[in-house]
């Protein structure tokens, strides 16, 4: 088995993928004509975005919508960057909401937190370090 995808479903999805393209740098890949549905190029695992609306179309019992003003949902997107305190600033810059500040894990690793446009909560990190020890 291979992760594909992870999808968010969003109230518009030409915005949100505009977004990240803009915050993130993501390329964007594909878009349906009816603009219910696109795909982000991210490296191995697809970013996708779906509408409420198809989102609902497909799951007979619905599906909960994220909310800016509510806390994030207990499941998050991490970003690995080189440059995470410029990076992290340019997701800021593109209308990212802070969340939590950079801070340094006692691993040693950065890691801020934002919400995208939509709510969703987004970990900006750096790479970890390896801790594995050489002989």
């Amino acid at each position: 088995m291979k992760y594909g995808y992870t999808i968010g479903y969003v109230d518009n999805v030409v915005e949100t993928i505009t977004f990240y393209k803009k915050a993130f740098g993501f390329v964007q890949k594909f878009i349906t004509p009816e603009n219910d549905y696109a795909e982000l190029i991210s490296g191995e695992t697809t970013i996708a975005f779906a509408s409420i609306s198809l989102g609902n179309s497909n799951l007979k019992q619905g599906l909960q919508s994220v909310s800016k003003s509510n806390k994030p949902f207990g499941l998050e997107m991490a970003f690995i960057s080189e440059h995470i305190e410029s990076d992290f600033q340019k997701a800021i810059d593109a209308g990212a909401h802070l969340y939590e500040p950079l801070g340094e894990k006692h691993w040693g690793q950065k890691v801020g937190y934002v919400l995208d446009n939509n709510g969703f909560l987004i970990e900006i990190c750096s790479p970890m370090q390896s801790n594995e020890k050489k002989s």
